[in-house]
């Protein structure tokens, strides 16, 4: 066992989009498991854009990540010793926390990985948090019906990419909204979607195209100017779930974007009976047996891929962050700690 964790820190808070200076790499001893805990040797950690908002300190839904204090993420890693017997050396478990390569943990928040089923990373992505989102805000906030139109911003990303699929499986057709040819190429291609929108070119008329009957549900990732081109496009009683504004989060707290366009004219909320509502997954952690259950099984019965993007090495931590930030990542983003 090394004598050191390795660990990347806040250093200090970003002013608008975060730079290499906001973070630190620093060693700490290794944590020694309390009774109950388990220590965890991680060998993937999740990077997503929620994390930003944690890099500010304003009240949000969980509390922001101390100055000097490891960058919050979740990680999948090994059982390294234990003082719980529900785990074993050797386990492969989904709870790890901090971009480090160790972490002690409460067996209680600690969710057993099977990698036999899947390989261990997908725990954080089509298996973990943004495949349980996309499930989650598919059931009970868009709930596409066949034959709909269901449109998703940052398609090709973490959480898009599921929604999509799990649209598809529902009988919808889909829309994805991505940046490039590249990714607008997956989501037709590998992810079998009916149409892809790239934001980078003509994006009002491109949704015309793809959209000839309208919008139905529109999953929202992004924000910004691609939110203000798909609102008018909604039909009546469409559903708009609200999952994150990547657009915003380098905004100062309460402010718009920058150089974004005002926001849409909420007016036809009304005239069209619309239904606009947030999510947080961690509202949900308790659905998890159950998500992972029908996932596998999507999974196994061919209806389900993904993609991963993947950097290597807790070093590389950061900048990936960052390009994660201005939309860089294609896939599921992680960091091996090979």
């Amino acid at each position: 066992m090394p004598d050191t964790n390795p660990q990347i820190l806040l250093a200090r808070r970003p002013q608008g989009a975060p730079v290499a200076e906001d973070f630190r790499l620093a060693e700490a001893p290794i944590p020694t498991p309390a009774e109950g805990e388990v220590l965890v040797r991680h060998r993937f950690l999740s990077l997503d854009p929620y994390q930003r908002g944690r890099m500010d300190d304003v009240k949000s839904y969980a509390p922001p990540v101390a100055l000097g204090a490891p960058m919050e993420c979740q990680a999948v890693g090994q059982v390294a010793a234990s003082r719980d017997a529900r785990f074993k050396e050797g386990d492969w478990v989904l709870g790890g926390y901090g971009w480090q390569h160790w972490s002690a943990r409460k067996g209680d928040a600690l969710i057993a990985v099977d990698p036999k089923e899947a390989p261990p990373s997908t725990a954080l992505g089509v298996l973990g948090m943004p495949g349980l989102t996309a499930w989650v805000g598919l059931a009970d906030i868009g709930q596409p019906k066949p034959g709909e139109t269901l449109v998703i911003s940052a398609a090709s990303g973490a959480v898009g990419q599921v929604v999509g699929q799990l649209g598809r499986i529902a009988g919808a057709r889909v829309v994805g909204i991505a940046g490039g040819a590249a990714k607008c190429g997956f989501l037709t291609g590998a992810l079998g979607f009916e149409a892809a929108v790239d934001h980078k070119a003509d994006l009002a008329a491109q949704l015309d195209a793809a959209c000839p009957q309208g919008v139905d549900v529109y999953w929202e990732n992004v924000g910004g100017p691609i939110q203000a081109a798909v609102f008018p496009r909604f039909n009546i009683h469409g559903r708009m779930v609200m999952c994150g504004m990547i657009a915003q989060y380098n905004s100062a707290p309460g402010s718009a974007a920058v150089g974004a366009p005002p926001g849409p004219n909420l007016g036809p909320v009304v005239r069209k009976r619309l239904r606009i509502q947030g999510l947080i997954v961690f509202d949900s952690w308790h659905r998890y047996p159950v998500f992972r259950a029908e996932m596998l099984a999507h999974i196994a019965a061919g209806k389900l891929t993904w993609k991963e993007d993947v950097v290597h090495g807790l070093a590389a931590a950061p900048a990936a962050f960052m390009g994660l930030l201005r939309g860089e990542n294609f896939g599921k983003l992680v960091v091996a700690l090979d």
